[in-house]
């Protein structure tokens, strides 16, 4: 194990020596361009500057696989701040004061709001708890996923996941085909059921950061999640029926019948803060602070400032080490873990944002021409997201588009809530309708799609569930959701 970290180590350093001598070709001095909010100059940035952000993505898929399956709960931290300076050292001795900006930029209006906001969802859900007897029928098992596809676009994916998947295998703890409980689990309440706001999902999170209104995902999105989400349910309750009367259809008396109570119901107060705190930023306009030349609004200050509060009032009136979070089996590892690992992916992936962000100007002027289509933003989003991470590939994405059709960030809002309507605009709306269905809904393709995926993995296999591993759930999701995917291309982005 440590000569493979070793080796990792060295091809990290040779990495890193190639980017700074291929940025410092290509940057012949201090460039002010075009890239969004980015200083550096997308036009002049080499393809290999990505090299980074493809390679911590590639080492969160394969590490597990090749070297342990528990390498991003010890390493992780590691390996992203490896990747991460790979890539922050060549650039900021290349383009330095640009450089330090974008870097800061990113980290201050990208990631540290998205991870309050993960945070804040995560601690809340911790502290309540489902009590009670639930015997793991077809019905009930149903009504489960049913409930949490519905309230995931509330408390967030990762909520609903960390608040439903215990009840849900301990109610099944009785059967013995388990497996297609949790795929369906992630497929709908981890992934799909995220999709009508921006707390229900981290990429519409981000989308919801860059200027879309809180609740077009509401109605741009609802014709799709529904559609696909009856299906899957639907399904769900044949294959859970056939896989109980196989096993004789008969639920186990024990003589326990516990009444079904869900306590803690008082953090709701503070789920409905954290809903009202991130409305607010959206509604108001306080003005800004300048730091370091990155400009930070007031209102998204005091977004931030709430949803850390409520997460704190949740754990005063639920500790962390009292009995409903014990009961839980609440621990901030799986925060932890997500932190750490995003904290190099939004480093890394700066590059990639500048260079999509001057669209046919940059290095990747041919996979933007060749991306015209609604059907194309929808699929290339949709497979990206699978491997690499929903939530960056949307923010990749939303980029491309608005540089496709030549538009700034400035007039999102006023084209998707219908100010602006001209044929470009109108492209808009749909390109990012595509681009925001296909990160939420192919997030559920693999385990690292999104973040809760690889939770409710971890905590099903801490139950004694015996998952498939990392290619073998894919033959779940490519058997079922892909051809599901082709019918919503059809129905919905032709």
């Amino acid at each position: 194990m440590k000569s493979k970290l070793a080796s990792f180590l060295i091809l990290c350093i040779i990495v890193g020596l190639t980017l700074a001598v291929s940025m410092e070709t290509f940057a012949a001095d201090e460039t002010h361009g075009e890239g969004g909010h980015f200083r550096v100059d997308g036009s002049i940035l080499p393809i290999w500057s990505i090299i980074p952000f493809v390679g911590i993505l590639l080492s969160i898929a394969l590490f597990p696989l090749l070297l342990d399956s528990h390498f991003l709960v010890h390493h992780g931290g590691k390996m992203s701040l490896a990747w991460a300076l790979l890539f922050a050292i060549p650039y900021l001795v290349v383009f330095r004061g640009d450089a330090f900006h974008d870097i800061l930029y990113i980290y201050l209006i990208d990631y540290i709001p998205f991870i309050i906001l993960l945070w804040g969802l995560f601690t809340v859900a911790g502290g309540i708890l489902v009590r009670g007897t639930l015997r793991g029928t077809p019905m009930v098992n149903t009504l489960l996923l049913l409930i949490g596809t519905v309230i995931a676009s509330w408390i967030g994916t990762t909520g609903a996941s960390m608040l439903l998947i215990r009840p849900l295998i301990k109610a099944n703890a009785y059967r013995k085909s388990k497996v297609h409980l949790i795929v369906f689990f992630i497929f709908l309440v981890s992934n799909i059921g995220g999709s009508l706001t921006p707390l229900g999902d981290p990429p519409l999170f981000l989308g919801f950061l860059h200027g879309v209104p809180f609740f077009w995902t509401t109605t741009a999105l609802f014709p799709h999640m529904v559609f696909i989400s009856v299906i899957l349910i639907v399904l769900f309750f044949i294959i859970d029926t056939f896989m109980f009367k196989r096993e004789g259809g008969i639920v186990p008396d024990d003589g326990v019948n516990e009444p079904i109570r869900v306590e803690g119901l008082f953090n709701l107060v503070f789920l409905f803060g954290i809903v009202a705190a991130v409305l607010m930023s959206g509604s108001f306009k306080w003005g800004d602070i300048n730091v370091l030349g990155v400009h930070v609004y007031w209102q998204n200050i005091t977004r931030d400032v709430l949803i850390v509060v409520m997460g704190l009032l949740s754990l005063k009136f639920t500790p962390f080490s009292g009995e409903l979070r014990q009961s839980n089996e609440f621990s901030w590892e799986p925060i932890e873990e997500v932190a750490k690992v995003f904290a190099g992916i939004f480093m890394t992936i700066i590059p990639a944002l500048t260079i999509l962000g001057v669209g046919t100007k940059g290095a990747l002027s041919g996979l933007i021409g060749a991306i015209q289509q609604p059907s194309h933003y929808f699929w290339i989003t949709g497979i990206l997201s699978s491997f690499l991470d929903n939530a960056p590939t949307y923010l990749t994405f939303f980029n491309t588009a608005l540089g496709k059709l030549e538009l700034t960030e400035a007039v999102v809002p006023q084209i998707l809530s219908g100010q602006l309507t001209e044929p470009h605009h109108l492209e808009f709306v749909r390109l990012l309708t595509a681009i925001s269905v296909g990160a939420v809904f192919m997030g559920a393709n693999t385990y690292i799609g999104n973040a809760p995926n690889f939770m409710v993995k971890s905590i099903a296999e801490q139950s004694g569930i015996r998952m498939p591993s990392f290619f073998g759930y894919m033959l779940w999701s490519v058997a079922i959701l892909f051809p599901l995917f082709v019918v919503v291309t059809f129905v919905f982005l032709r």
